[in-house]
């Protein structure tokens, strides 16, 4: 990883922050679009559309400061913790997992029904689950867990101002541009610095088990 391809990654993540929040802006929205469109303020549309793009771009500033913190504590963790951080990992996704439908549904003195929180709590998971196997798939097995960590995790702590705030619109302005940084940062880096020339090469982790076979048979080969 070069200061070009980190440039290039950070990038990508900045267009896909302020591109979420319009996109989301759009359906959360949309009310205040109507407002403006009948008659046509362009005006007050431009500079709804940059408020919006605006608070995409924060959001994906907040994504890639988890991102990089994530890298921190995942080391950090592995230092630590040894053998065990995987079943540390498992415990704080489902500690995470039981907060997002608790929290909530007590919050609001059951104003919302805990029903809708365990169904939104699980589309969460699955969609993390599927991003976990799809970093598994292009890199290697002990990826899933701390990827699954990252996508439940630290992208509930970068929600976390949203969850406190009054009203649920910030909530779904502010998840979605970190659902989509999060999981392009996680599916991303590895491509990205892998990539030679314009081509992505295989990742030297798919291979880590396979090079001792290949230095033990040539070592008797040449016995």
């Amino acid at each position: 990883m070069n200061i070009r391809k980190l440039i290039k990654f950070l990038w990508n993540t900045l267009v896909i922050g302020g591109a979420t929040g319009i996109i989301i802006s759009f359906i959360i929205k949309w009310d205040t679009y109507v407002a403006y469109l009948n008659p046509i303020n362009w005006m007050e549309l431009l500079g709804l559309l940059t408020f919006f793009v605006g608070l995409g771009l924060t959001f994906a500033v907040v994504s890639m400061t988890g991102y990089f913190a994530y890298l921190y504590i995942h080391r950090f963790g592995i230092s630590l913790f040894r053998s065990f951080w995987p079943a540390v990992q498992i415990l704080l996704i489902a500690f995470i997992l039981f907060d997002l439908i608790y929290f909530p549904y007590r919050g609001s003195d059951g104003g919302i029904g805990i029903y809708w929180l365990i169904f939104g709590t699980l589309l969460f998971f699955l969609y993390s689950w599927f991003v976990a196997k799809w970093k598994q798939k292009e890199t290697n097995t002990s990826a899933f867990i701390p990827t699954l960590f990252f996508m439940i995790v630290i992208t509930t702590l970068e929600w976390t101002p949203a969850l406190m705030a009054e009203g649920s619109d910030y909530v779904w302005l502010m998840f979605a541009p970190l659902l989509a940084c999060n999981t392009y940062q996680i599916i991303g880096l590895h491509r990205i610095a892998n990539r030679v020339d314009g081509k992505s090469k295989k990742d030297p982790a798919r291979n880590e088990t396979a090079t001792p076979k290949k230095g033990k048979q040539s070592a008797t080969t040449k016995a």
